[in-house]
């Protein structure tokens, strides 16, 4: 390696996973004497950290890449590197396409950036996407906030949904043991941080790989069993989870919710569609029906919790009166937020080859009126809000206005209030809500 410092910049797209893997790979760029830098046009080192769930992320991937290309033909000691899942599915043939890149290499192999970058500076042009066991995690992730921190719990995906790459590109489910899982998070207690979001492709898939059953047969590490484990990390006051499938969403992880202070009542349960013959198509494995039933028992433990979820409108074969039950579900269940895509085809997936595609004009014109009605029932549910004492946790300095600071309640919804953030960063603060928006909130602080 050169004696002065060299550069990196990496740009992420995607879901938390990425973000997550983003982190880590910083931790691992800045361990062998690498620097942030902003530009990347200033960088010696660009990752590009890519998404394939929709066809316009892989396309912005691509743009970005050639203008970088472009650059190294004049600076020849550039490397690019392209990671997640992009790199899983296209391999070599991304070589082929962009042959100036250095390194491919799939979300398994974050852990090994290190090792295959020792190999690209011998002059190597590698592709790394063959299936590995998950390496467990000795490198400190980079974290982009000093406040809460992401914790990967279990890697991986073995559902089958039939419009989804994540089982092709991430590969099967491995759950990382909970011995580990806490040690990661005492570590990030010690470094301040004050909340922690616990994360898997498919979080409630947790433990069954791992062996050990408890006297009455039933599996002994669940996401249950983990909750009340690592709930009281010493310093971390606020635990998050993140994605459930409703296949596997069971009372007795709600009543954990409930019984456990630290634990957020904030759910991200997707449902994908409001119709059980969509929902069969997608394999989804459950009715709307149970997602209604889960929904309920939440609601029966903690009326208060705030649920967020995703759901995908234009899937093959829609038909307007099938859109209209995500509408109808949407209508009755009110969510605090909603993620909503249109449906795109991607490679190597059943749903892609299917005849029965609709319209990219459909396909709009339901996701907008999805997005209408996703916004008037939010800013409903904001309401209640108003005049509330709300705890937020102190996260940054309102970027639009800097005599205010922000941070999230409990429920995960958005407040800013006045305030030094120089004093109250990564502070619980009491704020008595004067303004509920559909996504956001402000209010006013209460002295204790």
């Amino acid at each position: 390696m050169t004696s002065f410092p060299r550069r990196y910049h990496i740009t992420t797209f995607g879901c938390q996973m990425n973000k997550a893997d983003s982190e880590r790979m910083a931790g691992i760029l800045e361990d062998i004497g690498f620097q942030w830098s902003e530009n990347p046009n200033e960088a010696d080192l660009i990752v590009y950290n890519t998404c394939t769930i929709r066809d316009n992320a892989e396309q912005k991937v691509y743009s970005y890449l050639g203008r970088q290309a472009k650059r190294k033909h004049q600076q020849p000691d550039l490397t690019l590197v392209v990671a997640g899942c992009v790199a899983q599915q296209e391999g070599e043939a991304l070589l082929r396409r962009v042959p100036e890149v250095d390194l491919v290499m799939g979300p398994q192999h974050a852990n090994r950036l290190g090792d295959l970058l020792d190999q690209v500076f011998d002059g190597n042009q590698l592709v790394a996407t063959e299936p590995i066991h998950i390496v467990e995690d000795i490198t400190k992730p980079r974290r982009d906030s000093s406040i809460s921190a992401w914790v990967n719990i279990i890697y991986g995906c073995n559902e089958r949904c039939s419009y989804c790459v994540v089982p092709n590109v991430r590969g099967l489910e491995q759950s990382r043991t909970p011995e580990a899982i806490r040690a990661e998070m005492e570590e990030l207690g010690r470094l301040g941080y004050k909340e922690i979001t616990l994360l898997g492709q498919n979080i409630d898939a947790y433990g069954r790989d791992l062996p050990g059953v408890t006297e009455s047969g039933r599996h002994q590490h669940t996401l249950t069993d983990l909750l009340y484990y690592v709930s009281n990390v010493p310093g971390i006051e606020r635990l998050r989870f993140a994605t459930s499938h409703p296949r596997y969403f069971v009372e007795r992880l709600i009543r954990a919710c409930h019984e456990l202070p630290e634990v957020c009542e904030h759910f991200h349960i997707p449902f994908q569609s409001g119709d059980n013959d969509i929902l069969k198509a997608m394999a989804r494995g459950y009715t709307h029906q149970k997602y209604r039933r889960i929904i309920n028992t939440i609601r029966d433990y903690m009326p208060d919790a705030s649920i967020s979820a995703d759901a995908i409108v234009g899937f093959p074969g829609e038909t307007e009166a099938q859109f209209e039950n995500t509408l109808k579900l949407v209508e009755d269940i009110g969510f605090d937020q909603l993620n909503t895509a249109a449906y795109s085809p991607r490679p190597g997936t059943p749903a892609a080859l299917w005849e029965n595609q609709l319209s990219e004009e459909v396909k709009c014109d339901r996701l907008q009126r999805l997005n209408h009605l996703v916004a008037v029932k939010a800013a409903e549910r904001s309401q209640r809000y108003l005049g509330r004492i709300e705890e937020v946790l102190v996260e940054d300095q309102n970027p639009k206005d800097n005599t205010q600071v922000m941070g999230r309640t409990k429920g995960n919804r958005l407040t800013f209030f006045s305030g030094d953030i120089n004093h109250l960063k990564g502070e619980l603060v009491l704020v008595k809500i004067t303004e509920a928006r559909a996504f956001s909130l402000t209010g006013e602080r209460v002295e204790e």
